[in-house]
């Protein structure tokens, strides 16, 4: 085998596998993103549903699982947050996370309370200043 024929075969198999690893990576791809269409995204309140449900032990957590469509190490985890959920509530640590609505009634509150300070700061420099008149 000449040199240059030794060279072009290593040549072309690098371009042959090159096209392989391409391949596998864009089916990698199609893959993820059927993968990632298909993923469901559970409420609190089904979280909730389902680990009440695996609480009350009427079936394995297994078969529960199974009938929800969730891996168990997930079911695992959303039980392990809702009871430490609990703990905190239990220990008296309140402090949880405002809704939209709940912001937004509290601007509405903090705008109207800044406008009554307003007027009353006015109002009291007024009777201040009319009150130096009356003693001067």
């Amino acid at each position: 085998m000449r040199r240059e024929d030794f060279w072009f075969i290593v040549a072309t198999r690098s371009e042959d596998e090159a096209e392989i690893r391409t391949g596998q990576s864009a089916a990698e791809q199609v893959l993820k993103d059927i993968l990632r269409q298909t993923r469901r995204h559970y409420s609190s309140e089904e979280k909730i549903r389902i680990v009440l449900e695996g609480l009350r032990g009427e079936e394995n957590i297994s078969e529960l699982c199974r009938r929800e469509g969730i891996a168990a190490s997930m079911y695992y985890g959303w039980s392990k947050e809702f009871l430490e959920a609990g703990k905190r509530r239990l220990a008296g640590d309140t402090a949880r996370a405002a809704t939209s609505g709940e912001v937004k009634d509290l601007r509405r509150e903090t705008v109207a309370l800044k406008e009554a300070v307003a007027d009353l700061t006015l109002e009291n420099r007024l009777l201040k200043n009319s009150m130096n008149g009356l003693y001067r």
